[in-house]
């Protein structure tokens, strides 16, 4: 742990950005929290995310002291000039660039740079996010590549170094659930299993082995096959 090092985690509310957290508490003197609302069909989880913040507190008294403020930013506008399945209710499908319409573009660039903004407002200096590129639905701003050269321009433009920090950017979702398991036990992955959200659809429905979801879109289908490999494995 470096104590001088003071995080801002991009927390949604899902598997993922609750996994990243308990990552940055367990690292971090200081750990704050960031979300996002931009028109997301999947808004439900914008409502749990308070709910996670203070089950974490409860459940992990050694992380309760360093979680501090979270912060709720507006980005209606990428619903606006979005015109994809996870900010309209259109059926999820291919492009014929590739990428499934779930991608939203710009929407991770946005996402790091206004977090930016709001660490360097507030004296953190690691940005930790849960891009991924090995579970994924090859998205290019989840890339590797793409964070890095990303970490490059932000502290270029702000004249800053910040760290971004990608904990699962090699992981698939077995990893993730295991990473989870590491950190916080098998508390951490009931928690991540009954109280996040994930599903694109924001189907909160049924609440299956896994957790919560349609269990159809793409993100049920890598979380429910990532459950199932952890479980497996005893």
């Amino acid at each position: 742990m470096l104590p001088s090092d003071t995080a801002l985690v991009l927390f949604s509310g899902g598997q993922d950005s609750t996994t990243c957290l308990a990552w940055a508490l367990a690292r971090y003197e200081r750990v704050e929290t960031i979300g996002f609302d931009y028109g997301q069909r999947h808004a439900i989880e914008l409502t749990v995310r308070p709910t996670l913040l203070e089950k974490i507190r409860a459940q992990y008294p050694q992380w309760a002291h360093k979680l501090g403020e979270d912060h709720m930013i507006d980005l209606s506008l990428i619903g606006k000039i979005s015109d994809t399945a996870l900010t309209s209710n259109v059926e999820i499908a291919m492009q014929a660039n590739g990428l499934p319409n779930t991608f939203v573009p710009g929407r991770n660039l946005l996402f790091m740079t206004v977090a930016a903004t709001v660490a360097y407002r507030r004296g953190l200096t690691v940005l930790v996010g849960g891009m991924c590129e090995t579970d994924f639905s090859g998205y290019p701003d989840c890339r590797d590549d793409t964070m890095k050269a990303l970490q490059v321009a932000l502290n270029l433009g702000m004249a800053t170094r910040l760290k971004v920090e990608t904990p699962l950017m090699w992981l698939d979702k077995k990893q993730t659930w295991e990473l989870a398991h590491s950190l916080g036990g098998a508390g951490l992955v009931d928690l991540i299993r009954t109280d996040t959200h994930t599903c694109y659809l924001g189907e909160r429905g049924a609440l299956h082995a896994w957790g919560y979801g349609c269990g159809s879109c793409p993100a049920c289908a890598l979380r429910a096959r990532g459950y199932e490999q952890f479980v497996a494995l005893g």
